[in-house]
């Protein structure tokens, strides 16, 4: 899309439309009459000035004087009432000031705004790159398995519903589908926001963006390439292009009465002034030309877009992407941020919180058991054993072991060594008769998962391993805070589990053993008593709350159907970019404003300058188009990057 500075009452989207697809034509010509216009000023005669200088209106202007003329048409028609826009209002200003032989002065207004229009589109420009470039970071390939039963690799958007694909270990699934052979653990964090990995076999649903484990399988396509998250994204951005802020829409509904008023008025003011005035008619038409500059909206026109897509260009190369500048707009105004725990405020990896060994194991047992523990974890492929294995590995003394490890799916890592049966993974019947019952217990309604290490099938160590809140969280809660916004975090999990979480950040309010289905209540009681309301969520039990909220935020490392129905999706899991967002709506909202105010403030001040006599075309020219240049490098300021406050803060 591109949305031309002073004709904003049509979007025009290039793309689609042969008739406005101009490619880089306009900008060489534009400076062709650059040049042409400098020439005039350098050449002596008349008649070769008044030449060079229609030469550059013709050659600089052309793309927006057919697009005035033929915008007008195309919108009167549709609309079925006279609606003209700011290109015709300037294309009528310049062949006036032709008619009473100011040729420069028409050069010169025609250089100034078509200067301004591709300011405008250079603004735009950045906007569609970066969002563009952002759809680079995740790239997918599949492993199409043919009819002969050879492996061919290919790009995700090419894999059809009823495909046979094979998922090697460490793979990226490339879309939704069902395991037709093998079994593998697969880790789900980027759907459900859980970071232990998943169990999977024949008939299992297996879900695109997942990474596979340790296993290998093949599985059918449940999905086309158009249900993907790259599809999603896709819409994003269309999205991004097609909504806008109340404030831009009420200023294109404006614009076209506006101009419609000012075509009225100028004639009459024309008719008019040699009699309120005493001019003469050459004067008063001159000033009429004048007028007709002076009240073009056209700085109004730009308050708006160019400053919002400026802002979502900004956001884009951060990794954020708004379905539309009314989001970004209304988000300046949030008053509750809720946020989901699991892979939203908490890391979304597992790290060893506890370790306890039988009362009686000497000390001697405990290094060999550390250096077993260490040795079998080596072998797996599993978040859990990562985390077991950084830990011990900083933690304690442990001597190298080389063992043969029998992973089973489902049951663990076991190992024998002399004669003896060592094994680590989940709970075994016989656990609940042992020493460690009671603590495993405790740790479990503290929202830990409990790892056991057995020797014949005794216990003899316990590992406890929780989400723990991510570094960034607290800050961000605090500063969300210190912003006045009241922060809460809803949670599936246990009271005892999410207050833990919740007292080490120190939100406002923890909503815990909330099920899905009951997220989107709890958003609208914040919604009915603190006003606007924003939800920061990663999975598919997200999706509810994300949609009843005012501003529903998706982590883009999180399930396709939260980017679909999210109004912003952060494409990596940090949360700092979301405050990030906030503070550029705020600063947004601000330079909106600050736009408006100062457009109107010229509007009227070369009004009055001109019905004193104060006022020429070029200067008027300069003046307005000046203003217009002026708010679109105010606006361009959001091309900026935001100071980033937020700093990684030690938990509580």
């Amino acid at each position: 899309m591109s949305t031309h500075s002073c004709n904003h009452s049509t979007p025009h989207t290039h793309a689609a439309e042969a008739s406005h697809s101009h490619g880089n034509a306009p900008l060489r010509n534009y400076l062709v009459g650059v040049i042409l216009f400098i020439a005039a000023l350098l050449v002596p005669q008349l008649v070769v000035k008044d030449f060079l200088y229609t030469a550059a209106i013709l050659l600089a202007g052309y793309h927006i004087i057919w697009e005035g003329i033929e915008d007008t048409i195309k919108d009167t028609r549709k609309s079925r009432h006279f609606k003209p826009n700011v290109h015709l209002l300037m294309t009528l200003a310049a062949f006036g000031s032709v008619l009473i032989g100011n040729f420069n002065e028409a050069a010169l207004l025609i250089l100034i705004f078509a200067g301004a229009h591709f300011l405008e589109e250079y603004a735009e420009g950045q906007s569609r790159k970066e969002i563009t470039n952002l759809l680079k970071l995740n790239p997918t390939e599949a492993r199409l398995v043919k009819a002969d039963g050879s492996i061919e690799k290919i790009a995700a958007e090419q894999v059809k519903k009823g495909d046979r694909l094979q998922v090697l270990p460490g793979d990226q699934i490339a879309t939704d589908g069902k395991i037709l052979s093998g079994i593998s653990s697969i880790n789900e964090a980027s759907i459900n926001g859980e970071s232990v990995p998943r169990e999977k076999t024949v008939g299992d649903e297996v879900f695109g963006s997942t990474i596979n484990g340790n296993g290998t399988f093949m599985m059918e396509v449940t999905k086309d390439s158009s249900e993907t998250v790259f599809a999603k994204i896709l819409s994003v951005v269309e999205s991004a292009q097609n909504n806008q802020s109340k404030t831009e829409t009420r200023i294109k509904k404006i614009e076209p009465l506006y101009v419609t008023t000012v075509l009225i008025l100028v004639p009459l003011f024309i008719l008019t002034a040699p009699f309120l005035f005493g001019w003469d008619w050459s004067t008063s038409f001159y000033r009429g030309l004048v007028m007709m500059i002076s009240a073009s909206p056209c700085a109004l026109a730009a308050s708006a877009v160019p400053a919002s897509l400026s802002a979502i260009s900004n956001l884009a190369k951060r990794g954020i992407l708004f379905k539309g500048s009314s989001y970004l707009a209304n988000m300046g105004q949030t008053k509750v941020a809720a946020f989901d725990k699991t892979g939203t405020l908490t890391i979304g990896q597992p790290q060893v919180t506890d370790v306890f060994f039988a009362e009686e194991t000497t000390e001697a047992h405990r290094q060999e058991w550390v250096s077993l523990i260490l040795a079998m974890e080596k072998q797996a492929n599993h978040p859990l054993a990562a985390a077991i294995v950084e830990h011990f590995e900083k933690q304690e003394k442990a001597q190298p072991l080389e063992l043969s490890v029998n992973n089973q799916i489902g049951s663990g890592l076991t190992a024998v060594v002399e004669g003896k049966t060592y094994r680590i993974g989940k709970p075994a019947a016989t656990f609940a008769h042992s020493s460690f019952a009671e603590q495993r217990e405790t740790l479990e309604q503290s929202g830990k998962t409990v790892v056991v290490f057995s020797v014949d099938d005794q216990p003899v160590g316990l590992i406890a391993l929780m989400d723990l809140p991510n570094p960034q969280s607290k800050a961000v809660i605090d500063e969300l805070q210190q912003s006045g916004i009241r922060t809460v975090m809803i949670t599936g999990d246990s009271q005892a589990a999410g207050q833990a979480i919740g007292d080490q950040l120190g939100v406002d309010q923890v909503a815990a053993n909330v099920l899905p289905e009951n997220k989107a209540q709890i958003i609208q009681q914040l919604q009915n008593e603190y006003g606007q309301t924003v939800m920061v969520g990663d999975g598919i039990n997200d999706a509810p709350a994300l949609v009843q909220a005012d501003i529903g935020f998706a982590m883009g490392e999180g399930s396709d159907v939260a980017i679909e129905v999210g109004d912003a999706v952060i494409m990596k899991n940090d949360l700092t970019r979301f405050t990030y967002a906030l503070k550029t709506a705020k600063k947004l909202d601000r330079i909106i404003w600050q736009n408006i105010f100062f457009s109107m403030f010229i509007v009227a001040l070369l009004i009055v300058l001109n019905l004193l006599g104060k006022m020429n075309i070029g200067l008027g020219v300069f003046a307005h188009e000046g203003s217009t240049l002026l708010v679109l490098f105010n606006s361009l300021r959001m091309l900026a990057p935001m100071s980033e406050t937020v700093a990684h803060t030690s938990k509580k």
